[in-house]
C-alpha cells in the first residue's frame, strides 16, 4: 500500500480546513468518519492520510470507503487499488451503475 509506513508518523495531524464547516474543538472523529475519510480521499495531503490511518486504522477506512455513497471515477479506482476493495462492493460505484444516463453523455 501506498501509506505502508503510517505508523512511523504517529503525531500527523488532520488539515483542519478538509472539514471546513465544523466546529473541530468537540469534533466527534468516530460518528464522522465517514466524511472524514471521504474528505481526505477527495482533498487530502499525505499528512491526512497518515492522520486518519492511525486514527481508524485500515479495517475502519475499507468499512468507511465501502459506505460511500459518492467518490469520483478516479478517486474510487485509487481507493479500490490502494485497499484491495472490489468495486463491485462500494456504494458508490454501485450508485453509479444504477444510474440512466443518456446515450451519449
Amino acid at each position: 500500500m501506498y501509506f505502508d509506513d503510517c505508523k512511523n508518523f504517529p503525531d500527523a495531524t488532520l488539515n483542519p480546513k478538509l472539514l471546513w464547516e465544523f466546529n473541530l474543538i468537540n469534533f466527534d472523529f468516530k460518528g464522522m468518519r465517514n466524511i472524514v475519510v471521504q474528505r481526505v480521499i477527495e482533498r487530502g495531503w499525505p499528512n491526512d492520510w497518515y492522520f486518519i490511518l492511525n486514527k481508524y486504522g485500515i479495517g475502519e477506512i475499507k468499512l468507511a470507503i465501502k459506505e460511500l455513497a459518492y467518490l469520483n471515477d478516479k478517486d474510487m479506482s485509487f481507493v479500490s487499488h490502494q485497499f484491495n476493495i472490489p468495486l463491485t462492493s462500494m456504494k458508490c460505484y454501485e450508485k453509479k451503475q444504477s444510474l440512466n444516463l443518456h446515450w451519449d453523455s
